[in-house]
């Protein structure tokens, strides 16, 4: 029996958010794709807040959003944001999505304005 896409998707997202928690000293990084935009955000699991949010939705972003040039964007943006707010070290948490294209082309553009994961 094989599963849909939104569901092979959900399993694995459940399978990686058993063992994925952010703390305020090191929060969750973690990426959402739809096919128009690319949304990344620093989340405290422990009070439940986000810390941080970047997306490629914003008004003063420029450009295609579904692309791998826009995920890099939004990933240095992040990146620059959280070092600016203290923030070095972070736990990645892909989402259930497979670390390929633009959430790899985000994660790569966050590690190199900073960010370790």
């Amino acid at each position: 029996m094989s599963l849909k896409k939104e569901e092979a998707r959900a399993r694995r997202k459940k399978r990686i958010r058993k063992t994925v928690h952010g703390t305020l000293e090191r929060p969750r990084f973690t990426v959402f794709r739809s096919i128009k935009h690319i949304y990344a955000q620093l989340v405290d699991d422990l009070s439940g807040k986000t810390i941080l949010s970047v997306s490629s939705a914003l008004k003063d972003f420029s450009g295609s959003g579904g692309n791998v040039q826009a995920a890099k964007k939004v990933g240095a943006l992040l990146g620059e944001k959280a070092v600016q707010n203290g923030i070095k070290k972070v736990v990645f948490d892909r989402n259930g999505y497979l670390y390929h294209g633009r959430v790899r082309a985000l994660a790569e553009a966050a590690r190199e304005k900073g960010l370790s994961f």
